[in-house]
């Protein structure tokens, strides 16, 4: 029992002298190995047009040869037709992206989970 206890404190003292990057990094990782239930909700103008529910996350695309940073996002997730926040018969598991230039969109944890 000691020895756990020894254990949790190592490493939560190891955590606390992270910087607040590398704390933010280290929930990233655990997020990605747990899994979200994000929502994405695409808009045109004030309009709602697209909605897609159970994403992991969302991915910004890299370039293949200089590795840096592309302007557009992309992952996979549920297309909601009827953006009842429910997979319902026949919606299906897509792949999609959007432009950080022509796209209004949100991201958020599915309220109604």
């Amino acid at each position: 029992m000691i020895r756990k206890m020894v254990i949790v404190l190592f490493i939560v003292a190891g955590l606390m002298a992270c910087t607040q990057e590398a704390q933010n990094k280290i929930g990233r990782r655990i997020q990605n190995w747990t899994g979200t239930d994000g929502v994405l909700d695409v808009y045109a103008g004030n309009k709602l047009v697209k909605r897609f529910i159970r994403i992991d996350k969302l991915t910004t695309a890299e370039g293949t040869d200089d590795g840096r940073p592309r302007p557009y996002r992309f992952g996979y997730g549920y297309l909601d037709e009827n953006m009842n926040y429910k997979v319902d018969l026949g919606e299906k598991k897509v792949y999609f992206e959007f432009s950080d230039y022509s796209t209004s969109y949100v991201f958020y944890e599915n309220p109604r989970r």
